[in-house]
């Protein structure tokens, strides 16, 4: 573990973590709270090291301290639940592969569904190959056996403090002395501009990005999904709709894909076409295994819930009523549902 003023979670990680592995190493980059001494508690291999704008280095310090033949990496508001713990008890037992690939929970709705969640590379075989690379977002490229395990490591965080453009800043530190991104490190560079509301930055180095080799292919798709919400930001509806069609050369359009269609024929009051694309996001299979980001709530509650929008808007009230309920039964709670339910009274 990499940490930095932790003193909020670093406990509640550990008193799990510390029930199945068999040395912990904590790598402090700079903490002026008690997480040192919280760690301390856990491990006598607590390390510290200058942070240098790079995340990659620095985990990569805490593996070179390791002395066990796998290693697992975690964040310090990674939790792990009772039955996920279990199943990692048991899969310690057998370690026949070189990389384990474990599912990554991110998001959350109000009841606490995981609403957002991809695979990460988790555990792996100590030597050379497991090595991180990037200096944010970074990563161990997945080598030799490879095992895809239906366990889930959840990462929830209670941080306020956190400067919302800190990543950004990152990559403009290193591209200021020089840098030259990867393709994987230009789509993330991309991400953070998005989320910092540089809508035309944004698009103009996504377009980069796709003239770059060794491009993956579920980032390929979401570059385009960013590009076309760039350009939803922008006012520019036409090419917000081109972008998502253009996806359509790299591979079958995802759930995802479907309802931000789905979402544009809205806005342009065309509701037929958006009834289309909802359903199709219907029919669309989660291919987990990809590596993409797989947002749980594509797949049924938001067409469900939009099906029932566009239904009533051409009056057939019938299906209105039929997508409103199918949506209920999967959040009854949400904001969305209940203003419905009011609606359907009056």
């Amino acid at each position: 573990m990499i940490v930095k003023n932790e003193e909020k979670v670093l406990a509640r990680c550990l008193d799990s973590a510390k029930q199945f592995v068999d040395e912990i190493i904590i790598v402090d980059t700079g903490s002026t709270d008690k997480t040192l001494d919280i760690a301390k508690r856990y491990t006598n291999k607590v390390y510290s090291f200058e942070w240098t704008q790079d995340f990659a280095k620095a985990r990569n310090f805490a593996i070179s301290k390791a002395t066990c033949e796998f290693v697992m990496w975690l964040d310090a508001d990674d939790v792990i639940t009772k039955d996920n713990l279990q199943k990692l008890l048991i899969l310690k037992q057998n370690l026949i592969f070189d990389t384990y690939m474990l599912k990554y929970q991110i998001g959350f709705d109000e009841n606490g569904n995981c609403t957002f969640e991809y695979y990460r590379e988790r555990i792996f075989r100590r030597c050379d190959k497991a090595n991180f690379k990037g200096f944010i977002h970074e990563a161990v490229v997945p080598f030799g056996k490879i095992s895809y395990e239906d366990i889930a490591i959840t990462h929830k965080s209670i941080k306020t403090e956190k400067s919302k453009n800190r990543n950004l800043k990152i990559y403009q530190y290193h591209l200021k002395n020089g840098a030259k991104l990867s393709a994987r490190e230009t789509f993330y560079y991309a991400r953070e501009l998005y989320f910092n509301s540089y809508y035309k930055k944004t698009i103009e180095v996504l377009k980069k990005y796709l003239k770059m080799n060794n491009k993956f292919l579920p980032n390929i798709i979401d570059a385009h999904i960013l590009i076309s919400d760039c350009y939803l930001k922008l006012n520019d509806v036409n090419l917000a709709k081109k972008w998502l069609f253009d996806s359509f050369l790299y591979s079958t359009p995802n759930a995802i894909i479907n309802c931000k269609l789905g979402n544009i024929f809205v806005l342009q009051k065309d509701y037929k076409s958006a009834i289309y694309y909802y359903m199709s996001a219907l029919i669309c299979q989660k291919d987990i295994e990809s590596g993409a980001f797989i947002e749980n709530d594509y797949y049924d509650f938001l067409p469900f819930l939009q099906l029932s929008f566009c239904y009533y808007n051409i009056g057939d009230y019938n299906n209105f009523e039929k997508y409103h309920n199918l949506a209920k039964a999967i959040k009854p709670t949400d904001k969305s549902i209940l203003h419905n339910e009011q609606f359907i009274k009056h």
